[in-house]
């Protein structure tokens, strides 16, 4: 009775969303005004503990086990969560201790090197596993992506027999259509096994061995070589740095890319500096921490960056994330016979929460463009940004 008593007093604090409480023993409780959006069913009793200490963290466990059902959408438990955001998210987490090289590795690896096969089920064509560019909300997932990859291309204004470097390549889409569209030389870096043998596959079968290159190695490394880039792009890889690694990451950026040569940074961001999700720490993304934007923003001036341009794709993103999360459900039962049913829960509830919070919670994604000193030979406008997207849809 103490048990059910602690949630029901944990319960009457979440006001902003009306829900249903359907718990162990059967009993069934109303908490806000008006109908209930969703309901949660507890199948078991969960440790009122566990709640107290990490409630995020407490919550997407139960749910994986089973031991809680959400009937409902994902999106309005979110609500509730974020209008109560210092009870559910504690403001007192630790940050993120430092990431030795290796540890980092294994981060990266613990996310991307599911496997191929997993991911190819519902990604799209291109397997691009970033936020998409949405011109209508009729564009397919493939088109969006290849959308997302043109607009990055056309910000870093490529010149035909310039070097690009794509820094956290994923599976190389970016620098195959760099090499195929603008006749630049492209390399990318990785740190998922994975994600490199593909690449390889890809650069061999499209015949562009001579112009596009992936290796298996860590920016840092890279930066020791002495080698350097007219541009440089890195896509939904920041979040994996961690932040005692932001002035590592800028030293490298600014020892890898030539003088007057510009930088595309595409990374998630909050509207504050504060602790990641426990739950996505401990089963999607360890060691990963979101920046803000101002946190971003404040660094250049140290390495010499210039800010150029900087635009907010969070609703983007959003759609994005509707897009996998309803692949996902489609190939539901071949990701179970592949894993098992924690697994599906996992990411279904990874995925549909990620939507919400994006429409709703606070998160962001940024694409911010920089050079590296005074560049005088940009375009005075965006015009060209919009003029080539038109061109390509005639």
């Amino acid at each position: 009775m103490m048990q059910k008593y602690l949630f029901q007093q944990f319960f009457s604090k979440i006001t902003s969303v009306p829900f249903r409480v359907v718990f162990w023993d059967g009993t069934t409780d109303n908490y806000g005004e008006g109908e209930p959006r969703f309901t949660l069913i507890f199948h078991e009793k969960v440790p009122f503990g566990n709640f107290v200490k990490q409630p995020s963290l407490a919550f997407g466990e139960a749910y994986m086990n089973r031991a809680i059902e959400i009937e409902g959408a994902i999106e309005d438990v979110i609500r509730a969560a974020t209008s109560n955001r210092s009870m559910i998210w504690s403001e007192t987490l630790t940050r993120l201790s430092k990431l030795s090289m290796r540890k980092q590795q294994e981060n990266v690896q613990h996310h991307y090197d599911v496997g191929n096969d997993f991911y190819a089920l519902w990604l799209d064509e291109t397997m691009s596993y970033s936020c998409a560019y949405f011109r209508t909300p009729e564009d397919t997932l493939e088109q969006a992506q290849l959308q997302k990859i043109d607009h990055v291309l056309r910000k870093l204004q490529l010149k035909k027999g310039e070097t690009l470097l794509d820094i956290g390549s994923g599976w190389g889409w970016l620098i195959i259509r760099a090499a195929q569209q603008y006749g630049v030389k492209a390399t990318g870096i990785t740190l998922s096994e994975e994600q490199f043998k593909k690449t390889r596959e890809r650069i061999a079968e499209l015949g562009l061995s001579g112009q596009v290159d992936v290796e298996l190695m860590d920016y840092r490394d890279l930066a020791k070589t002495g080698r350097t880039f007219d541009k440089i792009a890195s896509v939904g890889m920041f979040e994996h740095v961690g932040q005692d690694h932001y002035p590592e990451f800028m030293k490298s950026v600014q020892a890898l890319l030539k003088e007057g040569g510009l930088m595309l940074l595409h990374t998630i961001t909050h509207m504050k500096e504060e602790p990641g999700d426990p739950w996505i720490l401990k089963y999607i993304f360890p060691g990963g921490y979101i920046p803000s934007l101002r946190e971003v923003i404040h660094l250049l001036p140290e390495y010499d960056f210039h800010t150029i341009d900087v635009e907010n794709l969070r609703m983007h993103y959003a759609m994005t994330l509707d897009r996998w999360a309803e692949r996902f459900d489609q190939h539901e039962a071949k990701v179970r016979e592949m894993y098992d049913e924690k697994f599906v829960r996992m990411w279904r509830l990874y995925l549909r929460s990620s939507a919400a919070f994006f429409r709703i919670g606070g998160l962001s994604i940024h694409q911010m463009l920089f050079s590296k000193g005074i560049n005088n030979q940009l375009p005075l406008t965006r015009d060209y940004l919009y003029a080539s997207a038109s061109e390509e849809q005639k």
